[in-house]
């Protein structure tokens, strides 16, 4: 096979148009790559609701057979479910294929390995596209096959075993899978929850006929907020398109900030596992650091990333991690992120504490408000990261590198850093029960950024 230029791989996965950047014979030079890598012989393969998916699957898994591997067919499903299966029957490997909340004509690959111990390009992903690149295969020994894996009661049980049914009152619960493939789970859970579903955008369609499945954009959040108002329902959940993450809406429709329910969940696991570790990323920190030592827990910090926030949790042996981002990262779920324990979690708190999600969240956020991540296009990183060091150094009380540039002060802080992809900035600012601060800082940051 001669060599092919391939430029879908990204830090942590493949990302491409199809089917300029990612075809069926770059699908199947991956599968055969994937297969050479990790020495692989059964292998977790799923695909999501993108009209591409099912063929590209194929592609692959013509790959990952003509290497020797033994495929095991999800069919459609989420990425967590591939992360699922990978460890619960103990495979060599998973390969999702999805492009989660990219536009209806790109598909892409998340990558793991045995007991789900991600690929990306710190460990191995760009090794399999400079082998897929050169397409030197030599048949193996034996040719693998493909069987039909059902894992999803397996994994709806899982997922029950996180909360005590018993425990939960009759809540009514907006959910928005944005026709991606949540709604699918939503529905195998219901018989098992005493929960009203109010069910929007939930059939899978993968022409994204509401808007691409992506709830971080202010945009693509007032469908759900609205359908919340209009039933009257406890609270809301939306996801983007392979629900590996989810985002929470309160009884009033208002949208919460990732950073907060982090807060919330640790506080939840640290119930279960008292003293157990917690990780969080850089970015907004002083309410999961507040909160985890509050509850007796251990707060350790990480890098901003699934690859990294999954190898510190290992490394640690962390209950929970949790991102900003919506991504929530659980031990007993091979140390991956889900997008349904989550919400399943937050429904047992509002069942069992009688307050609201407005409520919960509402003092945290009054006690540390944070400007969200905002994005600033820059000619230079680290031009603008050493003006901002510069700038604010003198009055810093700490100062930390763990991923970008993270400054501290008496009452209030802030992560600058740097796009993996493009030369983007991304800046979180918090403070001390201040939301003029915050606002007064984060404006005097925007401007000292843009004059760079």
């Amino acid at each position: 096979m001669s060599r092919r230029e391939i430029d879908c791989f990204k830090a942590y996965d493949v990302r491409g148009r199809i089917p300029d950047q990612l075809d069926e014979d770059v699908a199947y030079r991956i599968g055969r790559a994937y297969a050479v890598f990790v020495a692989a012989k059964k292998v977790v393969v799923g695909y999501d609701i993108r009209l591409s998916s099912p063929e590209i699957s194929a592609a692959l898994t013509r790959g990952l057979n003509e290497g020797g591997c033994e495929v095991f067919d999800l069919g459609l499903c989420g990425t967590e479910e591939v992360y699922f299966a990978t460890q619960h029957f103990a495979m060599d490997g998973g390969i999702a294929v999805t492009a989660s909340h990219n536009p209806p004509d790109y598909n892409g690959m998340k990558f793991v390995r045995e007991e789900s111990r991600p690929i990306s390009g710190d460990s191995g992903l760009f090794e399999i596209r400079d082998l897929a690149a050169a397409g030197d295969f030599t048949m193996a020994g034996a040719v693998g096959g493909m069987r039909e894996l059902d894992a999803r009661p397996a994994y709806l049980q899982h997922l029950l075993s996180y909360i005590d049914p018993a425990s939960l009152q009759p809540l009514k619960i907006v959910v928005d899978p944005g026709n991606g493939g949540a709604g699918l789970v939503v529905n195998a859970l219901q018989p098992h929850l005493p929960f009203e579903f109010v069910k929007i955008h939930d059939q899978p369609d993968g022409t994204f006929p509401n808007g691409v499945p992506n709830p971080l954009l202010p945009e693509n959040r007032s469908a759900t907020a609205a359908a919340i108002r209009e039933s009257g329902a406890d609270f809301g959940v939306a996801w983007d398109g392979d629900f590996d993450r989810c985002f929470l809406f309160d009884e009033n429709g208002g949208f919460i900030e990732g950073y907060y329910i982090v807060g919330l969940l640790a506080e939840a696991m640290l119930a279960k596992y008292p003293g157990a570790k917690i990780i969080h990323d850089p970015r907004l920190t002083w309410n999961t650091i507040d909160l985890v030592g509050a509850r007796g827990g251990t707060p350790v910090q990480s890098k901003t990333g699934h690859a990294f926030i999954k190898e510190r949790m290992r490394a640690e042996d962390a209950v929970y991690g949790g991102e900003m981002s919506a991504h929530h990262y659980f031990r007993d779920f091979g140390y991956c992120d889900s997008g349904m324990v989550p919400w399943l979690l937050v429904s047992q708190i509002i069942s069992r504490s009688g307050k609201t999600l407005s409520q919960l969240v509402g003092e945290r956020m009054s006690m540390y408000p944070a400007s969200g991540e905002i994005n600033r296009r820059v000619n230079s990183v680290e031009d603008v990261l050493d003006a901002v060091r510069r700038r604010y150094q003198p009055a810093a009380l700490g100062i930390d590198r763990t991923d970008g540039l993270s400054m501290e002060f008496a009452d209030w802080r802030f992560n600058l850093r740097g796009s993996n992809t493009e030369p983007l900035l991304r800046l979180n600012v918090e403070t001390r029960a201040d939301h003029a601060l915050m606002e007064r800082r984060r404006d005097e940051l925007l401007a000292l950024i843009e004059s760079v």
